[in-house]
């Protein structure tokens, strides 16, 4: 779980210079935050999908970081890419990351006024961390659990039994 504990500027910057590729924008504002954290929550009943931890990650944390797809600043791919260094780049300072799903675009695109060619593609939370999870952080709600990797890694060719083909 992160938490809200203010994030120290340069580990902050060491974080966020992980990621070159898309558009980001980083939110501290506590209002911000908790009109975020409300739409979450509506988005959540709507889809009848809720998510504790996902929420309480919204209200917790010390800082979202919105992720934005620009295609004139190259694909999607290297926004992705750009999550994952940061994801990395925070596991290193021992900060969690936690992607929040349940939100509607043109909400966050407004929230925090991206402009209409960027895409928002995800909200992250970014704080430091309560309890540290052995388990992913999708794995507790069953949203995806973890097969074994011979059930899912395929050598030359697919196999479509499943696992390591001989």
């Amino acid at each position: 779980m992160v938490t809200a504990a203010p994030l120290p500027p340069r580990v902050l910057d060491r974080v966020l210079s992980a990621v070159h590729c898309g558009s980001f924008v980083l939110v501290r504002s506590p209002l911000t935050l908790r009109v975020f954290a409300e739409h979450v929550e509506l988005e959540q009943e709507r889809l009848a999908a809720v998510d504790v931890g996902e929420l309480a990650a919204v209200v917790a944390c010390g800082a979202g970081v919105v992720v934005g797809h620009d295609p004139a600043r190259g694909g999607l791919s290297g926004v992705l890419c750009a999550i994952q260094n940061l994801s990395l780049a925070a596991a290193a300072e021992e900060l969690g990351v936690r992607w929040v799903s349940s939100w509607r675009e043109e909400f966050l695109r407004s929230l925090v006024g991206m402009p209409a060619h960027v895409r928002p593609v995800a909200w992250l939370c970014l704080g430091t961390l309560e309890v540290m999870s052995e388990a992913p952080a999708a794995q507790p709600s069953g949203w995806r659990h973890r097969s074994p990797l011979s059930s899912v890694l395929h050598e030359e060719y697919y196999d479509a039994a499943g696992g390591l083909s001989a």
